[in-house]
């Protein structure tokens, strides 16, 4: 055994995030243990108010301390314009961006006949709420080119082909597979400014 016991806990639990290895959490742990006292309870706490009091909003799907997000809340932002996402990481992405002043809608996952994840389980039935609500709305579809992603796309296109909602979806560069929430900002903008319309 080279490490005490708890900072071998330490060290696993570090592993446990995503691109963590086993030199990184390492370094972590051990960085971890040299904080302060009172750093080492503030960060305890940020860690538990976190996983408590986050939570998605009750709109779009992203997360918030509130009931409603400050996206949502947002007069000054294009409600009739709705970026449709997988999961909340990607919200981050686009804000980062600076460049798009719509809204979001998180769909928590993809259509996947072969995981059995049908659109019941994912977020689709409020967006159709959504939308039904609005004027002229369009979804812009920001989903990876996966099978799971062109399957959520066409059900979508689907649900709205007979109604007065345009639909499209990013292009310029966007690699094959690509997780929006790792593309880099000047792709993602030209991938948002480029987006090709697809309910035709």
């Amino acid at each position: 055994m080279i490490y005490p016991d708890l900072l071998q806990k330490l060290i696993n639990f570090y592993k446990k995030l995503p691109g963590v290895g086993d030199k990184s959490a390492e370094r972590m742990a051990l960085a971890t243990i040299e904080l302060k006292a009172e750093d080492i309870k503030e960060f305890s706490k940020v860690l538990v108010d976190s996983k408590e009091k986050l939570k998605p909003c009750q709109i779009c799907g992203q997360l918030t301390e509130n009931d409603i997000c400050h996206i949502c809340s947002d007069d000054n932002r294009d409600k009739n314009l709705i970026c449709v996402i997988e999961d909340y990481k990607s919200v981050f992405s686009f804000e980062k961006v600076g460049n798009y002043h719509g809204v979001y809608h998180v769909l928590n996952g993809l259509i996947s006949p072969m995981d059995s994840i049908g659109p019941e389980d994912i977020n689709i039935s409020s967006l159709v709420k959504r939308v039904e609500a609005l004027k002229n709305p369009e979804l812009i579809l920001a989903l990876k080119s996966t099978i799971e992603g062109e399957t959520t796309t066409l059900y979508i296109k689907k649900i709205f082909e007979k109604k007065d909602v345009t639909i499209s979806r990013l292009s310029y560069g966007i690699p094959i597979g690509a997780e929006i929430d790792y593309l880099d900002i000047i792709t993602l903008d030209k991938a948002l400014e480029d987006r090709k319309r697809i309910s035709e």
